[in-house]
């Protein structure tokens, strides 16, 4: 179950951060809106840095997760 969390939420992280990184570039170097969270939520291009943070910080929670060594029974 732990496994199966991990890479949930590091696969949440990696779209989330992407969207974060995708948006911040479009907006703040050509003008225009690229992705799709434009389509739900008009954001400034600074909470779209935030949103990078927030997909780092998922992935890295996936990983610390899906990587932590298996509980031992008590015998």
């Amino acid at each position: 179950m732990r496994t199966t969390i991990g890479y949930t939420v590091e696969s949440i992280g990696y779209v989330v951060g992407a969207q974060g990184l995708v948006g911040f570039a479009s907006r703040t170097f050509f003008g225009t809106e690229w992705g799709w969270l434009h389509k739900v939520v008009d954001l400034p291009p600074a909470a779209h840095l935030g949103l990078v943070a927030v997909g780092l910080a998922l992935v890295a929670v996936g990983v610390r997760t899906r990587k932590a060594p298996p509980r031992r029974e008590a015998a």
